[in-house]
């Protein structure tokens, strides 16, 4: 790809961040984080994927991980694990938001992918925002793809401090989309 076409996307990233910052949140509080990963950081985020898939027998990181190494750019957007929206709804399960976080302390240590227990509003706030930013990528021409596992890359190498739910979305640029006609 030319120089061009590599400036190009991480300026479109670039809009995809503002989109997700600017998406709207519950209560108008933000919660959200937001990295840019181009270069080395890719291979380091595709090596962590493939890891997990590897020691997890779960072959759709594997495939993922591909997918990331062969992107131009890969934009991270979390939710900071200890916000609540502060409105006791139960739709985390629990009958407060205090009863929540609570909780929340004592699974911290846990090992698996994400981390939670989350308020259900900044969950919809993660979903709108990551929504926000596929948009933006779609609008400008950039090939992507929201991934779980490319979240779950980054939480596992600590990029996305204080975040319980990650999502990745890799860009590319190129003659074809890479993120279809995936096997496995």
């Amino acid at each position: 790809m030319s120089s061009t076409e590599t400036d190009a996307v991480l300026t479109v990233a670039g809009l995809m961040a503002l989109s997700a910052r600017t998406a709207p949140k519950g209560k108008g509080v933000d919660a959200i984080a937001v990295r840019t990963v181009a270069g080395d950081d890719l291979a380091a985020l595709s090596g962590a994927m493939r890891e997990f898939g590897e020691t997890n027998n779960q072959a759709f990181f594997i495939r993922d991980a591909k997918n990331v190494a062969d992107s131009d750019a890969c934009l991270l957007i979390g939710s900071a694990i200890e916000s609540v929206a502060g409105i006791d709804c139960g739709g985390c399960g629990f009958p407060t938001c205090a009863a929540m976080l609570e909780a929340q302390a004592e699974t911290r240590s846990r090992s698996t992918p994400l981390h939670g227990h989350n308020c259900i509003i900044r969950m919809a706030d993660l979903g709108i925002a990551v929504g926000s930013a596929a948009k933006t990528a779609a609008m400008h021409n950039v090939d992507n793809r929201i991934m779980y596992t490319a979240g779950v890359g980054a939480l596992r190498l600590g990029w996305m401090e204080g975040c319980g739910v990650v999502y990745g979305i890799p860009l590319s640029a190129s003659g074809k989309n890479i993120f279809f006609d995936r096997t496995r």
